[in-house]
């Protein structure tokens, strides 16, 4: 998120959180945060620890969303509030339901 002057940061941490508060009063909200850039730590089937690789400098995951809506169309639409507050574009993704979860 380089691309940010650091006295905008105060406004786009507001921003982004209205949109998080408006997401949650609307009941789709789920659960985010922000990811700390560092390296991976891979854990192997049998219990080997190994450090992963450093993340790339061109693309970098800063955080993540996951809201529950009725279809591809509405969480788009979200993504793209999601966009406009924190001034990063969005990947969005689908997360398989478990039921057992």
């Amino acid at each position: 998120m380089d691309h940010i002057p650091e006295e905008d940061w105060p406004l786009v941490g507001e921003v982004s959180h209205e949109v998080v508060r408006e997401a949650k009063a609307a009941g789709v909200w789920i659960f985010g945060g922000g990811v700390r850039r560092q390296q991976s730590t891979v854990v192997a089937t049998d219990g080997t620890i190994t450090i992963g690789p450093v993340p790339e400098q061109k693309a970098v995951i800063g955080g993540f969303s996951i809201i529950e809506v009725s279809s591809h169309e509405e969480a788009l639409a979200w993504a793209a509030r999601i966009a406009a507050g924190c001034r990063c574009a969005q990947e969005v993704r689908e997360i398989m339901f478990d039921p057992e979860s």
